[in-house]
């Protein structure tokens, strides 16, 4: 089973993800965003907090920005989620100022090496991600990147999952 899980910021994708591995005792919970060491903003805290809480003690949490290494851990792997990774990736690169066309280069490579370890992958994986492009067009450049960028990467990784989840308001739609 792998299946994308997308929709937009507090639809409830994560605790939907979670259900889906419910019946599995041991999870490997990928965090690919800032820890609370790097980014102490309160809000980020509470809202790490919260994922936290609702995980069974059992499941291990693996801070990653790899995410191509991540999928290569056995068992049932959750990945939450793709738009903290896909920041994280840019910043390390300090590419949110290249030109386009290099950024979509680079993210593409990133985004390969992904798409090769899940085809790989044996267990069952589960990935967050948003769906950033169904509003506004976003004002600056840097929020245009980011919604194409995490477009083509849901597009990618989507692909190659069994299912796509859209979660709206809490409830869930199988495409």
């Amino acid at each position: 089973m792998k299946v994308l899980v997308t929709g937009g910021v507090r639809s409830g994708k994560s605790r939907h993800a979670e259900g889906l591995l419910d019946a599995y005792p041991v999870v490997t919970y990928v965090a690919p965003g800032p820890t609370i060491d790097e980014d102490p903003d309160p809000d980020w805290a509470e809202r790490i907090a919260a994922h936290r809480s609702r995980r069974p003690a059992t499941w291990t949490t693996l801070e990653s920005r790899d995410l191509a290494a991540a999928l290569t851990t056995p068992g049932p792997v959750l990945v939450d989620c793709l738009g903290t990774w896909l920041t994280a990736v840019l910043d390390r690169e300090q590419a949110w100022e290249r030109p386009g066309p290099q950024v979509h280069e680079l993210v593409e490579n990133y985004i390969s090496a992904a798409v090769a370890e899940l085809r790989r992958a044996t267990g069952p994986v589960v990935l967050v991600t948003n769906e950033v492009g169904l509003g506004v067009v976003p004002a600056h450049r840097s929020g245009r990147l980011y919604r194409d960028l995490l477009g083509l990467t849901n597009q990618r990784l989507g692909v190659d999952c069994d299912e796509v989840h859209l979660v709206v308001a809490g409830c869930v739609l199988v495409l």
